[in-house]
């Protein structure tokens, strides 16, 4: 690595933290073969009373990909996981890469522009998803390269008698049951687990080059980008953040998975950190507040990985202090700022550590984070990861700023993409001469410590979700009372950030907010919709007629420093 930058976090380095690492070139999926081998007997999964162990996750994966190959998947195809936190959801993951082809991880919550989006532009030939999402899948599936279509419901890995009664409950919450079709381009996963497949066939697998993952993400100049990740990539990462977490004991170690597997960080510190280290997982399929309570007090995780808006939950839950959460050892937060009342509220309720990442679908994702031993001293975003160099760069020179100078943070580690799938001139952007360039705006201390106090990237993370106001905008502009209009970020306490539209109306129009907040819903998931609109009667702009989003999002920071001046 091509390196002149100063690296004064080394000095802050613990000494069971190595600052150098041998990665093994290796693919992503031998670490499943790798614990299952040296622990099949070990729980690998926990999902709502059933486990499974590492040697039965590796056998289904074994079964699927075999099943995969059997049915046209070639090395390098792309195959569409669409799966909330399920055993599913894992063995799909492992099993694509054991047959050669690159996952593609598609939210669960897409309606169908999103899908037909991100089907095309990946270039997707299969897909694996639960049987609520079947009919959406069927309506796009026509407009895209999917011909394979495997289908899997919440059941299939629920304990007796829990999977009896589930059709029922599904129904009444609901109103349907949907029913699925065995065809030549339909495969249900109970089917596929019960057969007989010719042995898998192992592609040849060249780590720093071949592709593991597409992992979707954006910003304001366009649609959701792949992040092409290899292998390599993602090795790296999960190798750093055993090392960072330094988990060692004779007991196995629980992760709590509630942060989800499609958006990276949770596939990262979640599923591949526990495979990597042998650890259980349970999996929880969506954050409901009291569901996490009661799981940590029954299933005792000592590892929990999630996002502010995940503790500020469970913090302001009126029964928190009906459940017992001192299991609880170790906890990255990542995706927004971590409020310093939240961290120590947090760390007081459950005895354990609680600190804060950093990181980018574009680094695997993990390029800095705050030690977790107790002495250790905090601030930011911590200290760039082992093998990981980090810059900040003068936004009017391009130079290396000095100590404390505000600039854009650039990084530089094994974990960095490869680039943008098919899109040269936005990788060219990004990454330049062997730097990524983050698009967040930051500075470093003395120490080396690492701040981030704004995003060059106009991107809104709202609970954790990505959301990227060209798509938001592009749906309300269908709208036809809307003239213009621009989506921008707001501050929320809860969420990290919230979506505000501000909105200009056609002449004689009358809508309200109801109205456009239906429409939305209809067209997108529910955590991009809008919670705010402010009609106006102009927007500000340049002179050459582009909107001033920053102008706006200024304008309602001061709001919100004003109001909170006054009730001083």
């Amino acid at each position: 690595m091509k390196d002149k930058v100063e690296r004064p976090w080394l000095a802050h380095y613990p000494a069971n933290i190595p600052w150098n690492m041998e990665y093994e070139q290796k693919s992503l999926h031998a670490i499943l073969k790798e614990t299952a081998l040296k622990s099949p007997r070990m729980k690998a999964l926990h999902f709502k009373g059933k486990e499974l162990t590492y040697e039965q996750v590796y056998f289904q994966s074994n079964q699927l990909a075999a099943h995969l190959q059997a049915n046209g998947l070639q090395k390098g195809d792309r195959v569409s996981v669409m799966l909330p936190n399920t055993p599913q959801a894992v063995i799909s993951y492992y099993a694509v890469l054991m047959a050669g082809g690159i996952v593609v991880q598609t939210n669960p919550l897409y309606k169908e522009r999103e899908l037909e989006y991100q089907l095309k532009d990946s270039g997707s030939t299969m897909i694996i998803c639960l049987d609520l999402l079947y009919p959406l899948v069927e309506k796009v599936k026509s407009k895209t390269s999917i011909s394979h279509v495997i289908v899997t419901q919440i059941k299939d890995y629920l304990p007796f008698p829990k999977n009896l009664i589930h059709s029922y409950i599904q129904k009444k919450q609901q109103g349907s049951v949907v029913t699925v079709k065995e065809s030549d381009t339909t495969y249900l996963w109970t089917s596929i687990m019960k057969q007989h497949h010719p042995d898998l066939v192992h592609p040849l697998i060249n780590p720093t080059e071949d592709l593991a993952l597409l992992q979707y993400t954006g910003g304001t100049t366009g649609y959701p980008k792949g992040v092409m990740l290899t292998h390599y990539n993602l090795v790296a990462n999960v190798q750093m953040c055993e090392v960072w977490i330094h988990k060692k004991s004779d007991k196995q170690n629980i992760v709590l998975g509630v942060l989800p597997f499609f958006h990276v960080y949770g596939m990262t510190t979640v599923m591949n950190y526990a495979v990597l280290t042998g650890s259980k997982i349970v999996l929880l399929p969506k954050f409901e507040v009291e569901d996490v309570l009661r799981t940590i007090e029954k299933q005792r995780p000592n590892v929990f990985p999630g996002a502010p808006t995940i503790y500020i939950g469970l913090l302001n839950h009126p029964k928190l202090n009906q459940y017992d959460l001192t299991s609880i050892e170790t906890c990255i937060s990542g995706s927004a700022p971590l409020p310093l009342e939240i961290q120590e509220q947090f760390e007081k309720v459950t005895g354990g550590r609680l600190i804060e990442g950093y990181g980018l679908s574009e680094s695997s994702p993990v390029t800095h984070a705050n030690l977790i031993a107790p002495d250790a001293i905090q601030g930011g975003i911590g200290l760039p990861w082992p093998d990981t160099i980090a810059k900040i760069v003068s936004l009017e020179t391009l130079e290396e700023a000095d100590v404390g100078e505000v600039g854009e943070i650039a990084v530089q580690g094994p974990q960095v993409m490869k680039g943008y799938w098919n899109r040269e001139e936005e990788t060219e952007q990004v990454l330049r001469d062997g730097w990524l360039y983050t698009g967040d705006i930051g500075y470093m201390d003395e120490a080396g410590r690492f701040y981030v106090i704004d995003r060059k990237k106009d991107v809104i993370i709202a609970g954790g979700y990505n959301i990227y106001p060209r798509e938001v905008e592009d749906v309300l502009y269908e709208h036809e009372g809307i003239q213009e209009l621009v989506v921008v970020g707001i501050p929320d306490m809860y969420r990290g950030e919230t979506v505000k539209a501000f909105v200009v109306l056609k002449d004689g129009v009358n809508i309200d907010e109801k109205t456009l907040d239906a429409f939305c819903r209809k067209r997108m998931a529910s955590y991009k919709v809008p919670r705010i609109y402010e009609f106006r009667s102009e927007l500000p702009k340049t002179a050459v007629g582009k909107i001033l989003r920053r102008k706006l999002i200024d304008e309602e920071r001061q709001k919100i420093n004003s109001r909170e001046d006054q009730s001083v």
